[in-house]
């Protein structure tokens, strides 16, 4: 995406924030701008919501459409272009599979650790055999009784 598309997405995004959060109350939901993304030719901008809260997601939505021209209009006031988006209002679930996919994320984060150290170590113990089978030695380890012999 070029410069210029990513730095309008973002402006959109911010000015339908604000106007959102000063025209239209939600009782008992919060509502938020995860991300908008305007087409190249400027004639729709598909506003992507998040909503945390007891709201039905299918209510804020119709909400939204039904101040959409209001919408529309303080966003032309606000943001000079030549012709003014369009907003069409998804539900964004990210934040709900963000949430599961992160428990499992961090686990293995955590046995990450673990399993290179232990690769570690494999490897130490088979340069240390390479090097004791050309002086026609034992390996240290097993002389020590750490390793059982192979």
């Amino acid at each position: 995406m070029k410069h210029r598309q990513l730095r309008l997405n973002e402006l959109v995004k911010r000015e339908v924030s604000a106007i959102i959060a000063r025209q239209i109350n939600f009782e008992g939901v919060l509502v938020s701008i995860n991300a908008v993304d305007v087409t190249p030719d400027l004639k729709n901008a598909h506003v992507f919501v998040s909503i945390l809260g007891a709201a039905n997601g299918a209510r804020v939505i119709d909400k939204l459409e039904a101040h959409r021209p209001v919408l529309q209009a303080e966003l032309s006031r606000h943001v000079v272009l030549k012709y003014t988006p369009r907003l069409i209002f998804h539900i964004d679930d990210s934040i709900e599979r963000g949430a599961r996919v992160l428990p499992r994320e961090r686990l293995e984060r955590a046995r990450e650790p673990i399993h290179r150290k232990e690769q570690s170590r494999q490897r130490e113990h088979r340069v240390e055999h390479r090097r004791a089978d050309r002086l026609g030695e034992s390996c240290r380890r097993h002389q020590a009784g750490d390793y059982e012999a192979e």
